[in-house]
């Protein structure tokens, strides 16, 4: 099983950098025991100008099996002989993937302490696998790897070259290339890409495997147009975890999405109505009416659902009536947004104390989100699936259950004010709908009916007489403390 990266370079920038990336010396070869057999580590070329790394992965039949992973897909066991006779030990799969996150996994992670400008820089970087499983064939392959940013050339590996009518086998010789990539990211698509082009793992799926997924395609395979056909695969289509993943990746999507792309639109909003003076921003007014209607409710401790960087909890900070301010987002990148926004490093221990910032999904019960006396979802419906909010609805309304709940979400009727924004065009490209205000407020009583609520509504913006205000706020207060009614 064999793997080379190469990358060239210049006297100012050496392609030997790839030793100091890579954490091996291109002066040596070495050698690494892995549970399978050895992986070695050499460099066929170090030069100013080109550098090659190579990996080689020693499999050993015998331990596979011995390891009890002598099973075909699927889980039947194989033929007594296919036990050992097999092509793990050359062609690349799952035991190349836990190869590289092992012998790699600094350069995997981003990290070079040596020389911690090099991994944050893209390189000209060339990939090769000689044999590559590929269940799918080449277009499959294409179809992967072109929208991360690659050239792809994979030639199909003919059954016998002795006898070409026979056909090409499920194999694929391929090559990779691209200026435009760090190694870390290079590193991460074949960790994920190399076990589902060959659909099947040689290790037990077990359900830690979706935060490993997230956490290695994070920023890439929330976005990837065969998103779903990556996390089935790589899950070894385990219906429950491939579900669980796909939920996870779509919050993702939301959380990550531009809020500058938002407040864009918002301000253009206001520059239609401008008077005289300044007009003030909708995504503050949309703050400070949030901000009103805690006051109002007499919260102290208080949730964001879906904080994203962190631009509410920084305004409820500002506030001492809010004892405890807690954000929380499916996405890492958002949450470290935020922190640097917070400077969580170098605030006080007293101001620390009161705010918290977490990871969790909208979409599950979650026992750390009970006992505060408000939650806030800003602008957070609308990047969901229709299907997927009943889910949340109950993590919230059942699970939850805040005295208090403020949701905010665009008024679609206000759009027909705005000049910038196309006819039939929602206000933001990961927008899953707009509501009306009919339409909004029909959800929002009926969610109120099922779960114990009674509603009120704010309009936050200037208020149309016609089409309304632009963005429309539900106001959730408790009425029985009694558990969820049935729907």
């Amino acid at each position: 099983m064999f793997l080379t990266i190469t990358t060239t370079g210049t006297p100012e920038r050496p392609a030997t950098d790839l030793g100091y990336l890579l954490h091996k010396h291109p002066d040596k070869a070495q050698a690494f025991s892995t549970s399978y057999g050895t992986a070695h580590v050499l460099y066929p070329e170090a030069e100013t100008g080109r550098c090659t790394a190579a990996l080689l992965l020693e499999v050993e039949a015998v331990a596979l099996v011995r390891r009890g992973k002598g099973k075909g897909r699927g889980g039947a066991p194989d033929a007594a002989l296919a036990q050992y006779v097999n092509d793990r030990p050359y062609a690349a799969s799952s035991l190349l993937a836990v190869a590289l996150s092992s012998v790699f996994s600094s350069a995997m992670k981003g990290v070079c302490n040596a020389r911690p400008e090099l991994p944050g820089q893209a390189r000209p970087l060339r990939v090769e696998v000689p044999a590559l499983p590929a269940r799918g064939g080449p277009d499959l392959v294409r179809k992967l790897f072109e929208p991360l940013g690659w050239t792809v050339t994979a030639a199909p590996v003919p059954l016998d070259t002795e006898f070409p009518d026979w056909g090409d086998s499920r194999y694929v010789s391929l090559v990779l290339e691209s200026d435009a990539l760090t190694l870390a990211e290079a590193l991460r698509h074949l960790y994920v890409l190399l076990p589902v082009l060959d659909d099947a793992k040689h290790y037990w799926v077990a359900p830690d495997e979706v935060d490993k997924l997230l956490r290695v395609g994070e920023g890439w395979l929330p976005a990837h147009p065969e998103q779903r056909l990556i996390t089935s695969r790589y899950l070894s289509r385990r219906w429950s975890l491939t579900r669980q993943a796909t939920e996870r990746l779509e919050l993702v999507r939301l959380a990550e999405t531009d809020d500058s792309e938002v407040e864009e639109i918002d301000n253009a909003v206001e520059a239609e109505t401008e008077t005289e003076e300044k007009p003030t921003p909708l995504a503050v007014q949309r703050r400070e009416a949030i901000v009103t209607a805690l006051r109002q409710s007499g919260a102290a401790r208080v949730l964001d659902l879906g904080c994203g960087q962190g631009q509410l909890v920084q305004t409820l900070l500002k506030d001492p009536a809010f004892t405890e301010i807690v954000g929380v987002d499916v996405s890492m990148r958002a949450l470290t947004i935020a922190s640097r926004r917070l400077k969580l490093d170098r605030m006080g221990e007293r101001q620390a104390s009161r705010v918290q910032l977490f990871q969790g999904s909208l979409a599950y019960t979650d026992v750390r989100l009970k006992g505060y006396d408000a939650a806030v979802l800003s602008e957070v419906i609308e990047h969901l699936d229709l299907p997927r909010l009943p889910a949340l609805e109950y993590a919230v309304f059942g699970s939850a259950r805040p005295r208090t709940v403020l949701v905010t979400t665009p008024n679609v009727e206000y759009n027909v004010r705005w000049e910038s924004l196309p006819a039939g065009h929602v206000r933001h490209g990961d927008h899953r709908f707009e509501w009306t205000r009919a339409e909004f407020r029909a959800w929002a009583e009926a969610v109120a009916g099922r779960h114990g609520y009674g509603v009120g509504f704010v309009a936050v913006g200037p208020d149309d007489p016609e089409v309304g205000p632009p963005t429309q706020m539900a106001v959730f207060t408790m009425t029985s403390p009694k558990e969820a009614k049935a729907a």
